[in-house]
Formats: structure tokens, sequence, C-alpha cells
């Protein structure tokens, strides 16, 4: 597997990855469900576990990064297929309260493949941003989402 095998859809509003990786959708479905493996390779320390129409909080454990934290508002868990949840997209400053802005709906969705599972995450509302945030937090989770696929087809491995 390489970044290569990582499809792009992406729009002005919408960030749209997938793979497929070598893993049975049980194994990968606990790594984007648990907390605690979520936090492994997404490289958060996440307090509590995920649950539907709950907020979890956690501390980035990342060394460019480690100041930060970040809250996730659990949207909707459908088991073994899609997980979803809204936050503050690119909240990498610390002097600057996120919390009056529109959040983004962040979508793992899960299928069978030949080989595996299909992954495929995407991240919508971005249009929804304040103007001067917008480009930037398109750009950032762009590139984050780019590495945390790779991330988790390599902790499901």
């Amino acid at each position: 597997m390489s970044e290569h095998d990582v499809q792009d859809r992406s729009s002005t509003d919408r960030i749209e990855k997938r793979l497929v990786v070598r893993a049975p959708r049980s194994r990968v479905w606990r790594a984007i469900s648990t907390a605690e493996e979520f936090g492994a390779w997404f490289g958060v320390k996440l307090d509590g576990e995920f649950a539907e129409g709950g907020t979890i909080r956690g501390t980035i454990i990342h060394p460019d990064f480690d100041q930060l934290s970040l809250s996730m508002l659990i949207e909707r868990i459908e088991p073994e297929r899609y997980f979803a949840y809204r936050w503050h997209p690119n909240a990498i400053d610390v002097s600057v309260d996120y919390s009056g802005e529109p959040t983004t709906l962040v979508e793992f969705t899960l299928d069978e493949a030949d080989g595996g599972t299909a992954i495929t995450i995407v991240e919508s509302g971005f249009d929804r941003l304040p103007p001067g945030r917008r480009e930037e937090a398109f750009r950032g989770n762009g590139d984050g989402w780019s590495h945390q696929i790779i991330n988790v087809a390599r902790h499901v491995a």
C-alpha cells in the first residue's frame, strides 16, 4: 500500500478519501469506532468512549500539535458500516475560540472489497465556515486525511 492507492474526490466543500485495506471489516470497524484505537492511529488521547449523541474530548499527542485539544460530537454509529462525528476543522491556533463557528461532518463508511475492506472518509461542510478560515481549513484537513487514511490502514494491517 502507498499513498498512490488513496483515491481523492474532493471539491471546495467536501474532502473524500478512499482506500482498500487488507483487513476484515470487523477489524477496521474496531479501529474507527473504539475511542482507544481511534486515538492510537489518529494521534489523540480521548477521554471516554464514542456514544451516539455524545461529545468526547481529547488532546492531540502528535509532537507538532501536542498543545491542541479537540471535541467530537458523535452523530451516528451503524455498527461495522458507518461512523460520523462533527468537529471544528483545522482548529490549530490555541489563541482562537472556534466554538462559535459551524462544524464539519466527518463520515467513515466501510464496504466489502476484493481482498479486504474499503474505507471511505468524507469531511463536508467547509463552505459554511467563515470566509477567512475556509480555504486554510479545507487545505489543512485535506492533507491531514491523506495521512490519516494511511495511518488507519497501517494500524489494522
